[in-house]
Parts: structure tokens; C-alpha cells; sequence
């Protein structure tokens, strides 16, 4: 961040110690530090369209019915909030194999972008960038394998929840959705391992 805060981002008002903020005009509100911030007594001053839960519980149940039926989208923290349970889950998984991420990939990796960048070489007749040479090369260290390994799982539990709701519309929210998504997935889990 180039001003090392949003409040002194230009233009950028600070609502410190205002409870108001949340109720302030905006498009998209991102609640991300505290439960029950959206609450029945100022949900109804809520004006944002859509709302991402980045906190854990930032919206109350009554809060949250009275939203939806205003028409405010709700992206609930069961997804929005999973990073940090998903790359947890890969620490967890790297301790116990004690395999750093990408072992078995990386060097095949490293050899198959070396094939790509000499045949683009030879197909235009110009050396590849020595600026992107060294990174496209590279078979990518752990921090990136996490990165593109954690963007999967959102990306592909994304696909999950808004294709049920749309397949099942009597599901109403992204919330409920979310809910049977994974609970089916649990379901299927258990069920690939015999209980």
C-alpha cells in the first residue's frame, strides 16, 4: 500500500470509533473485523448492494433475513472467510507427509517451461525477455504453489455453491448453499471411505 493505510489514502474518510461506517452509501460493504456488526437495530441503514462476509458472524440472523428481503446479496463468512482453514489444511497435510509443496512437481515443471520458452524462441527468432526469463523458468516456489493451490479450492467451491443455488433456487441464499455444499461434501467423503 503505497500510503501504508487507508486513512491516508486520498480522498478516504476514517470512521474510527463511529459505529456509523457500515451505513455509509457504497456498493459493496466488507465487514472484516467484527461478530454481530450488522445487526436488526442498523441493518435497515444498510445501503450497500452486496455484502462480503470477511469476518467471522459480521451479520446477525434477523440481520441477514431483513438484508435478503431488501434484495443486498450476501457472500457468507463459511466461504469468504475459508482461506485461512484451507491453507491450514495444506500446512497440516505438508507435516504429515513431510513433503514441502510441490517436490514431485517442481523440477518437471522447471523442464517443461524450459521446452515452452525454446520453442517460442525458435518460432519467433527472438531470445525470450531476460526480464521474464528467470520467473517463467522457475518451477515456483512454495509460497506461489500455495497461493495457486488455495485459489483452486475457492475458485472450485465458488462453482460449488453458486451452481446448487442456481440448480435449486428454493435454496434462497448463498448461505444455505454454502451450508449443503458441505455438508454433501462431508457426506461424500464419508461415503468414499465406507461410513
Amino acid at each position: 500500500m503505497r500510503t501504508g493505510s487507508i486513512i491516508s489514502f486520498a480522498g478516504a474518510k476514517s470512521f474510527a470509533g463511529d459505529t456509523t461506517g457500515p451505513e455509509q452509501p457504497c456498493d459493496i460493504l466488507i465487514p472484516a473485523a467484527m461478530e454481530n456488526s450488522i445487526h436488526i437495530d442498523n441493518a435497515e441503514r444498510i445501503k450497500a448492494y452486496l455484502l462480503v462476509e470477511a469476518a467471522n458472524g459480521p451479520v446477525t440472523f434477523e440481520a441477514d433475513q431483513m438484508l435478503r428481503s431488501r434484495g443486498v446479496t450476501i457472500l457468507p463468512d463459511l466461504y469468504v472467510n475459508a482461506g485461512g482453514v484451507v491453507v491450514s489444511h495444506f500446512e497440516w497435510v505438508k507435516n504429515l507427509t513431510h513433503i514441502p509443496f510441490g517436490l514431485m512437481e517442481r523440477r518437471r515443471r522447471e523442464r517443461r517451461n524450459q521446452t515452452i520458452a525454446r520453442a517460442l524462441e525458435r518460432m519467433t527468432g527472438k531470445p525470450f525477455p531476460d526480464d521474464m526469463r528467470d520467473e517463467f523458468l522457475e518451477g515456483g516456489a512454495e509460497i506461489d504453489l500455495v497461493r495457486s493451490g488455495l485459489e483452486d479450492v475457492m475458485r472450485s467451491t465458488w462453482t460449488r455453491i453458486a451452481s446448487l443455488l442456481e440448480e435449486h433456487p428454493e435454496l434462497c441464499d448463498y448461505r444455505t448453499a454454502a451450508y449443503v455444499a458441505s455438508i454433501r461434501k462431508v457426506a461424500d467423503a464419508y461415503e468414499a471411505i465406507g461410513i
